[in-house]
């Protein structure tokens, strides 16, 4: 008699690589604006109102902006590479395309930010609260979500590979089109998927999870649940 296969074991979630961000000493920032395809280097924004500011296609190195106010500030296809965002607040920020390498951003109080299309690699959204964040067809490369509140945040066609929500809130999520690699949901305080349950495959949650989620997925695959 033929010996029973063995099972393969699982093989581990990949965890997320988090930013090394090493910040030189800052020159503050001395203008009040910014400029399209600015170029800002070393630089600390203190408290700047940076408000329906234009900078798009600005590229942002070894930069800290702190406490500074985002409100319908024009970031398209702009470029943050080690970078700090701490405290920045603001409505309707426009990021769409924008490309994030190894950021940290800290307590950001944002509603409406258009991130799609953009490209995050080695980025650390860190405690907060974030309302309608919009990631459509974004590629997240090692990122990590820490006791962060996204309310209705939209991956819908967005690629996300190494990607953890450690102790954060997903109210509302949209999955939808996602695909996924090494995302690790285990850790997260709640997740309430609205759309998209179906493309969890290359997740990983916890049995809590499954249980809080069996409604969900059970109307995903039409399945009838009757007592």
């Amino acid at each position: 008699m033929a010996p029973a296969a063995r099972e393969r074991p699982t093989p581990p979630v990949k965890p997320a690589r988090r930013p090394d961000l090493h910040l030189p000493p800052l020159r503050p920032y001395g203008e009040r604006q910014l400029t399209p395809d600015g170029d800002y280097d070393g630089l600390l924004f203190d408290g700047t109102d940076l408000s329906y500011g234009e900078g798009a296609g600005a590229r942002f190195l070894d930069c800290s902006l702190e406490g500074c106010a985002l409100d319908e500030t024009v970031l398209r296809n702009a470029r943050f590479i080690d970078a700090r965002l701490s405290g920045v607040h603001g409505v309707g920020t426009d990021l769409s395309g924008a490309a994030l390498r190894d950021v940290e951003v800290v307590d950001a109080r944002l509603g409406g930010v258009q991130l799609h299309g953009a490209v995050l690699e080695r980025v650390v959204i860190s405690g907060g609260k974030i309302d309608y964040l919009n990631l459509r067809r974004a590629k997240l490369r090692d990122v990590v979500f820490e006791g962060v509140v996204l309310a209705e945040p939209d991956f819908g066609g967005a690629s996300l590979e190494r990607v953890s929500f450690e102790g954060c809130t997903l109210r509302g999520v949209d999955f939808t089109g996602v695909r996924m690699k090494d995302v690790d949901l285990r850790s997260a305080a709640q997740v309430d998927i609205a759309r998209g349950v179906d493309r969890l495959e290359g997740a990983v949650i916890s049995s809590a999870q499954l249980i809080d989620l069996a409604p969900v997925l059970a109307a995903a695959l039409g399945v009838r649940v009757e007592d």
